[in-house]
């Protein structure tokens, strides 16, 4: 399937029968979510609570990347933290029908947190943390790292070879994020090895959802491997919720506060990440429609502008 159209093919009827191949009996009311690198639907069902389909974006993830993030989310939930995991069938969580990769989950809503409340930031520190003890016990082996290779190399490349970027822009965008790379090198090297970890990877609020009996993780599409405090700082947004979320989080595990300085460096590099995953994308028609200010020259000048002012914060 061409990569600039991942999913032409991908229509209401094939969702449907994707479903039902499932044993599962669509009642024909399909609701598209908030998703761009997949594609995402809640599907209502005869008798029985909705579920969710996750289409994998073809060739973004190898199969067996797909069933360690799985395998991952499984593990979470039967160590009883509030994770939605997929559903088995026939003993299966990556499904496949017509060429397309899928899996099914149950249904949980909720709201966003209140990130400016202490009681719901030691909550989730103190959530994070055991998701942390169950992410220490192993490793993955497929899925990749936090690195400057991931976040940076590659994305550059994608933005550099896009007609995105305007061609007169070509040079002030390789010295800013040339500038980016090396003090995310410096920084990394002045804190020293920290452990790496099975993480959630994207833990930001739009991924956690709340209720009356407290919040849930959703979307581990971007676990990988990484340091602690990549699951914290997109929670945090001063010192003081910063604190609150260690003190539940040590509350229940140990944290090297030494970490805390690399968060300038990752806020950096997810920066840089944006742009190139954008890039790399446009040729989805998804992307145009949702983000037509990358196609606008002064976007990416207030993009090199804000690489600059990034690279201030930690120089």
């Amino acid at each position: 399937m061409p990569n600039d159209t991942p999913y032409a093919h991908l229509t209401p009827d094939l969702v449907l029968d994707a479903i039902t191949a499932c044993g599962l009996w669509p009642d024909g009311r399909l609701l598209a979510l908030n998703s761009y690198e997949n594609r995402v639907w809640q599907v209502g069902l005869e008798d029985a609570r909705p579920v969710i389909a996750k289409f994998y974006r073809p060739g973004r993830w190898s199969d067996a990347a797909i069933l360690e993030e799985h395998a991952f989310a499984q593990e979470l939930a039967a160590a009883e933290l509030p994770v939605v995991a997929p559903l088995p069938f026939a003993g299966r969580t990556l499904l496949h029908h017509d060429g397309f990769r899928y899996a099914l989950s149950p249904r949980h809503g909720g709201r966003a947190p209140s990130l400016e409340s202490a009681d719901q930031l030691e909550w989730l520190g103190r959530l994070i943390a055991r998701m942390h003890s169950v992410g220490a016990r192993s490793t993955f082996a497929h899925r990749g790292r936090i690195d400057r290779d991931t976040l940076i190399a590659q994305p550059v490349q994608n933005v550099l070879a896009s007609t995105l970027l305007p061609s007169s822009s070509h040079d002030r965008y390789r010295h800013a994020v040339e500038r980016i790379d090396q003090l995310v090198a410096m920084r990394f090297d002045a804190v020293g090895p920290v452990r790496a970890l099975r993480l959630h990877g994207d833990c930001h609020p739009g991924n956690v959802l709340w209720t009356d009996d407290g919040p849930h993780f959703v979307d581990l599409d971007d676990a990988r491997m990484g340091p602690a405090v990549q699951d914290l700082w997109m929670l945090a947004h001063d010192e003081r919720a910063m604190d609150a979320l260690l003190e539940g989080y040590m509350s229940m595990r140990d944290f090297d506060h030494a970490e805390l300085a690399l968060i300038p460096a990752l806020r950096a590099m997810r920066q840089v990440h944006y742009a190139g995953w954008i890039a790399a994308r446009w040729h989805d028609p998804a992307f145009p429609a949702a983000f037509p200010f990358a196609a606008e020259p002064r976007w990416w000048e207030q993009h090199i502008t804000d690489l600059h002012e990034q690279a201030d914060e930690f120089e």
